[in-house]
């Protein structure tokens, strides 16, 4: 039996690296079960905000399998994909083809980003921010790579402002998503952290209240299923 995979501040890189080994082979899998499929579309309109075409150059950091990074290159841009976690990378690598030129898939971490000031057009993260050791840095970091004028565009679990609802949500979270972690991963507690780490995030306010501090224009919040889900985009 596994104890908790939620650690807070510096000690969660090791936990976060223990709990996307075991669950990278079927992440995919799991977050279409679910999300109903659904996350799909909220990862279309992240690309739409992140507004990326032909001679544009995006980061996604907290890559994952490659959702987010893959969509913008589609959509014309210079993609770097990067990630903490190589079991995570390695199927983004796996999912990758020999003719998605223009797309580099690399391992770092979002809290030091391997990137000079002002590089890129677009910088994204899905479901990252809330797995790192400080977000805080993590949303600094993402700014810092962002051109003036760039884009900021954070897609993650959020917190219904609704009281009914959001019992209703966490309930979900609390029961049904590690139900399907132990159904298709034998593994409950790696899905059960997604409510452990969302309790400890500040989800969607928080995010667009740090924005505004790091002199962001043009901030927004946009809620998804009552504000269950949730996009925070900005202008650097």
């Amino acid at each position: 039996m596994h104890d908790s995979y939620y650690r807070p501040g510096e000690q969660r890189a090791e936990r976060v690296q223990d709990l996307f080994g075991e669950i990278a082979p079927r992440y995919d899998l799991i977050n279409d079960l679910q999300s109903f499929g659904f996350h799909r579309v909220w990862k279309r309109k992240v690309v739409e905000l992140a507004r990326v075409g032909p001679g544009m150059c995006a980061l996604d950091v907290c890559c994952g399998t490659g959702d987010l990074a893959f969509a913008l290159h589609k959509c014309g841009a210079t993609v770097a994909g990067l990630d903490f976690s190589l079991a995570m990378l390695r199927v983004a690598l796996q999912r990758q083809t020999g003719s998605q030129t223009g797309i580099t898939l690399l391992q770092g971490d979002t809290q030091k980003l391997p990137f000079a000031n002002d590089t890129f057009d677009a910088v994204t993260v899905g479901y990252g921010l809330r797995n790192l050791g400080s977000w805080e840095r993590g949303l600094e970091e993402m700014w810092r790579v962002a051109k003036r004028g760039g884009r900021l565009v954070v897609l993650d679990f959020g917190k219904p402002s609704n009281g009914v609802w959001r019992a209703m949500y966490f309930a979900y979270l609390r029961w049904g998503v590690p139900l399907f972690g132990r159904l298709f991963c034998k593994n409950a507690p790696a899905y059960a952290y997604i409510l452990e780490s969302l309790q400890h995030y500040p989800a969607q306010e928080g995010v667009a209240a740090h924005m505004h501090e790091r002199g962001c224009r043009d901030v927004r919040v946009i809620n998804l299923v009552g504000g269950a889900m949730s996009i925070n985009v900005a202008v650097k």
